[in-house]
């Protein structure tokens, strides 16, 4: 007995069959879905490929010598680990480390609940010129960062604070319009009958903000957070404005000062192995911090795009 395909579909199983033989025939997947899955792990193992090669051939060339650092192999041996222990020798890599991580979680810190005060006050409450207070907050967006960093800087040598971590994140007290508008959509897709209970039951605004919209909102949150720590770790320009002591230098300035250091142009050996070095000490910790976060990352992003 024949029969026909289906339209849009597999093959009709035929009723003469087996059991056994039926249920084994409806189970097989399509051939065109089994090709199609074939394809898209191909391109997406290529292009993992491609994104994780930098890094590889960073560390392949954090671990040669001065004279092969920049060679075409990517693994000649031996293997100089001795490299990372010397770069914390010759400079004190473990000092801005540790100021890496103080401003970038503090920067993170402060403009991650900054941000999402404000943002709940444009999402939850109706007041007059609500929309137009809120389109000026986006239009500073547009501002290039070259037009406010002389004021940045007058205003923080005027407070004394010059020289210090301070400057480097006490600005994101103030929120990111990024990210308050990214927050603010995040709310705006709240039910607002559990604020209207909270308030019916005695609760304040700033309880509102606190135990009903920021649990609802961890998800973006942490988006946030990670956004602006990826941020404060790679920012070179605002060390380079504000910090001459170098004790204070954060991984990107104290790289830029290896660089230097080793550039045979200003008087250096060209020993770049040991930048390379520090490369990776800068970056591995962003990586460990996506891969732990992943799942609020990924929650975040999504359902924040989700909403109108």
């Amino acid at each position: 007995m024949t029969v026909q395909p289906q339209a849009g579909g597999p093959a009709a199983v035929p009723a003469t069959l087996r059991p056994d033989v039926r249920a084994d025939v409806a189970s097989r997947p399509p051939i065109g879905g089994t090709v199609s899955r074939v394809l898209q792990f191909t391109v997406l193992s290529i292009a993992t490929l491609i994104f994780v090669f930098p890094f590889v051939w960073l560390f392949s060339a954090s671990l040669k010598t001065r004279q092969t650092v920049y060679g075409n192999s990517l693994f000649e041996m031996p293997l100089h680990f001795e490299n990372y222990s010397r770069v914390f020798e010759i400079a004190p890599v473990a000092t801005w480390f540790m100021n890496s991580i103080l401003v970038g979680v503090a920067a993170a810190t402060a403009v991650t609940f900054s941000s999402a005060l404000v943002a709940f006050a444009f999402a939850y409450f109706r007041f007059p010129f609500r929309n137009v207070l809120f389109g000026l907050v986006l239009a500073t967006m547009m501002l290039p960062g070259a037009v406010v960093m002389i004021p940045n800087f007058l205003i923080w040598d005027t407070l004394g604070w010059t020289n210090t971590l301070v400057p480097l994140w006490a600005s994101n007290l103030f929120g990111s319009a990024f990210y308050i508008f990214l927050l603010r959509q995040f709310f705006l897709g709240l039910p607002r009958e559990l604020f209207e209970a909270a308030r019916v039951d005695g609760a304040s605004y700033p309880r509102m903000w606190w135990s009903i919209a920021m649990p609802l909102t961890r998800a973006a949150l942490i988006v946030v957070f990670i956004f602006e720590l990826k941020a404060s770790w790679t920012d070179l320009m605002k060390p380079l404005i504000f910090i001459r002591d170098m004790a204070l230098f954060t991984l990107p300035q104290g790289l830029q000062s290896l660089v230097s250091r080793f550039n045979p142009t200003s008087g250096g050996q060209g020993e770049f192995q040991y930048v390379m070095a520090a490369s990776v000490v800068i970056t591995l910790p962003m990586i460990v911090m996506f891969f732990l976060a992943q799942r609020y990352f990924v929650e975040g992003i999504a359902t924040t795009g989700s909403k109108g």
